[in-house]
């Protein structure tokens, strides 16, 4: 049976690609999210008129960011690194990408099950509950916000893979010039 390289080149070309684009959402929503606190400093410092809603709406994008972005860094390699492990003069590539295969299947893939799995029963009664803000003034639909936790670690997790399998390619590639 052949190696179905093409198959998942183009998975990990549909995950690197989706990634971007998440990517892309976050990078506007970090603007939306200096715009607003810029807005709301304002109003509350010069105007002495604050928003509870204003205030929850920055911590919902914040939190958006935070989770979304996840993907793309992990697409971009920004994640922190242990330095000594990557450094082309203290380890081969063949040894770097053994660790980031072990790492992935370690570390990475079984996080994002955990958190996925963990984070179910919680989104679950925030959306049977149709929990919104306590507070008076704040935002409705808070289980919008908190159903986006399975997503990104899912989101996460397919990225993970993708990578996993870019790293087992090019150790396929490695192998095949050292022989």
């Amino acid at each position: 049976m052949e190696f179905p390289e093409q198959k998942l080149q183009r998975f990990v070309t549909f995950a690197d690609k989706l990634s971007a684009r998440i990517g892309h959402l976050v990078a506007w929503l970090v603007l939306l999210l200096v715009l607003l606190v810029c807005y709301d400093v304002s109003m509350r410092y010069l105007f002495h008129n604050g928003s509870v809603a204003l205030q929850e709406l920055e911590w919902h994008l914040f939190a958006l960011i935070f989770l979304l972005g996840a993907a793309p860094t992990l697409k971009d390699d920004g994640h922190v690194r242990v330095d000594i492990f990557h450094q082309d003069k203290w380890l081969s590539l063949r040894a770097r990408i053994w660790i980031n295969l072990l790492g992935t299947l370690i570390f990475l893939l079984p996080f994002c099950l955990i958190i996925i799995t963990a984070s179910w029963p919680f989104v679950r009664n925030a959306f049977l509950q149709n929990e919104g803000s306590p507070d008076p003034g704040g935002l409705p639909d808070r289980y919008l916000l908190k159903a986006v936790i399975p997503l990104a670690f899912s989101l996460l997790a397919l990225q993970g893979v993708a990578d996993f399998i870019r790293n087992l390619l090019k150790l396929r590639h490695i192998s095949e010039t050292t022989q």
